[in-house]
């Protein structure tokens, strides 16, 4: 669903997704370059040559890390379905 972002039962264009902002500690690389992690989402981390390349793959690793196989979900007659924006 490139450029569109799925909120509980319903779909939205890209420019009203929320914003997350999130803490990369960016490491100089032994080997050059550099390497990212992202310490509030575990096992998410990332290398570049250049910090512009670094940014660019953080940004796609974490939409990665967060990504999730969306599936339908039985429901009863008493469930409600709650959007939430994080």
């Amino acid at each position: 669903m490139p450029g569109r972002t799925a909120h509980i039962g319903r779909e939205y264009p890209a420019s009203r997704r929320g914003a997350v902002k999130l803490n990369v500690v960016v490491h100089q690389a032994d080997e050059g370059g550099y390497w990212a992690e992202v310490p509030s989402i575990p096992g998410c981390a990332t290398q570049g040559d250049t910090i512009e390349e670094l940014l660019k793959n953080v940004r796609e690793a974490v939409e990665g890390c967060l990504s999730v196989e969306v599936r339908d979900v039985p429901r009863s007659k008493t469930d409600r379905i709650v959007e939430i924006t994080v």
